[in-house]
């Protein structure tokens, strides 16, 4: 019996009651409440405090539908211009208590420049504290023992930070793993040397280097980046497929992106039967996790640093565009339903308040407040009123891939004007031999069944469904050029203005069309 795996397990399994003794004991709605009280009380006096009176939030009773009357609703352009920016130059208690350290740098996936997210001491022990009851939930797993004696491989951004005189920027992911926890630093692969390269090239190739040196159970990371580097460690040591070299690889955690496209190719690189574990950390903080193996959701952290509010995601709230209106209508964790779409809001202590992250989730289980991740407001398609999610789009290629019995890598959709009316082109990643009509028919017949809007605006509207075939490269050396190789980094599935065109005269400049 592995001695060492024996008294971690047993760590786990004390570490895990207290939290699910606290979750059964508190309601998810006053689990929230103490949340909004702690962010106001120890915000009060900062500027944004004052400014929004926060003292006075704290003496009223009903002080969840005072504070959402008073404060307005942020997205970051908003948040930054009225007070991030005086975070960024220096000043302290400006949306949170002391000064800023670091910030992390975030463009998501529909913005072109970067954005600059306060990440707070507060943030970095609410961050690590999730991280943990992650980790400690895997008890439920029945692993066996040596298990928890295996390597945990992050697959991040680099954890080498620019100084710029009164902050360091990064990558979140670099923030979080130059703060691990010390006890963590044996099972943390790549290893400090590693994780600080910032060019992606150089880290996939010193991981495919030191591959047969780790003993592997648990790898970390974004789909696209961890099947890549599979593909390249198993070329490169001659493997039939990953188990080969890590034969005690038993999960995988991935997080910011619909893993089930992916599958069918996962499937190939493994060659026994992983754990597939979802999470949800966003550059603003640690939102949640999947703590159930039977459950397909995630459950959120609501006692962990951050106050959530739930915005119906429809045009009552949003414009076509995807910009919220104003005054939109908002709820808190008591008041959401389940299988309603709604963009999140939340409260946090990095400083965000009333911070439009640009997530869309749905609650499948309101009793344990577990969602799943729809898609992002700015990611649908909608040119005729259509009104095609991510979800939608998710859904259509995974049929598609039972349908064909293909793997689709990657892929991403926008539309263009036909004939004085409009027409979709999606971009799909396979390394199969298709007829990209017949996938074409294959996608309109699914997003018809899948999206009565669609159906509808597919007879007056839209008038061509088109499918271009791509090799996964020209999606990986799009990034590569636009500077986001690697790390938690994500191609747009929706395509719009500006990125269009873009996207196209790249892949005309590379004879990819």
């Amino acid at each position: 019996m592995p001695l060492l795996g024996s008294i971690i397990k047993k760590a786990y399994t004390l570490r895990n009651l207290p939290f699910e003794k606290k979750l059964d004991a508190i309601s998810p709605i006053e689990a929230q409440k103490k949340q909004l009280n702690k962010l106001l009380k120890k915000a009060q006096f900062t500027a944004i405090g004052e400014h929004y009176k926060f003292s006075e939030l704290l003496e009223n009773d009903n002080r969840s539908e005072i504070f959402k009357e008073r404060i307005p609703v942020h997205d970051y352009k908003l948040m930054y211009k009225r007070w991030w920016y005086r975070a960024l130059n220096g000043e302290a208690y400006v949306s949170w208590p002391g000064k800023v350290k670091y910030f992390a740098l975030s463009s998501g996936t529909s913005e072109a420049s970067s954005k600059y997210i306060p990440v707070t001491g507060d943030m970095l022990a609410s961050i690590k504290k999730a991280s943990i009851k992650q980790l400690v939930s895997t008890v439920k797993f029945d692993f066996p023992l040596s298990f928890y004696e295996k390597g945990i491989l992050m697959i991040g951004g680099s954890t080498h930070l620019q100084y710029n005189g009164t902050y360091y920027e990064g990558d979140l992911s670099g923030i979080t793993a130059g703060n691990i926890p010390f006890w963590f630093q044996h099972f943390y692969k790549p290893g400090r040397r590693i994780s600080r390269a910032s060019d992606w090239s150089n880290k996939l190739n010193e991981m495919v280097k030191n591959a047969p040196d780790w003993d592997i159970g648990v790898v970390v990371g974004v789909p696209a980046w961890v099947q890549i580097l599979f593909e390249r460690i198993i070329e490169e040591h001659d493997l039939n497929n990953i188990h080969d070299i890590w034969p005690n690889l038993s999960v995988y955690v991935h997080s910011g992106v619909y893993f089930k496209p992916y599958l069918k190719r996962f499937e190939k690189l493994i060659g026994k039967p992983l754990m597939y574990q979802e999470s949800y950390l966003a550059s603003e903080g640690y939102i949640a996790y999947q703590n159930n193996p039977q459950s397909e959701g995630m459950e959120l952290i609501l006692d962990n640093g951050i106050y959530y509010e739930f915005i119906p995601f429809n045009s009552n709230n949003f414009e076509e565009d995807g910009n919220i209106k104003n005054n939109p209508k908002t709820f808190t964790i008591g008041e959401i339903e389940e299988n309603v779409e709604y963009a999140l809001l939340i409260s946090t202590n990095a400083g965000a308040w009333r911070y439009l992250i640009g997530d869309t989730v749905k609650f499948i289980n309101k009793k344990k407040s577990e969602i799943i991740i729809t898609g992002r407001t700015k990611f649908f398609l909608s040119v005729c009123g259509e009104h095609l999610s991510q979800d939608n789009m998710n859904r259509t290629i995974e049929l598609l891939q039972e349908d064909l019995n293909i793997e689709v890598n990657e892929f991403t959709v926008h539309a263009y004007k036909h004939d004085n009316l409009f027409a979709h082109r999606w971009y799909l990643a396979s390394a199969n031999n298709i007829d990209v009509e017949l996938v074409a028919d294959k996608i309109d017949e699914h997003l018809k069944n899948i999206n009565d809007d669609y159906r509808v605006e597919r007879l007056e509207a839209i008038k061509k469904v088109e499918v271009v075939l791509l090799p996964q490269q020209a999606f990986v050396e799009y990034l590569r050029v636009k500077g986001k190789e690697g790390g938690a980094n994500k191609f747009p599935r929706v395509l719009k203005n500006s990125r269009i065109t873009d996207w196209e005269d790249f892949l005309k400049k590379h004879n990819y069309l």
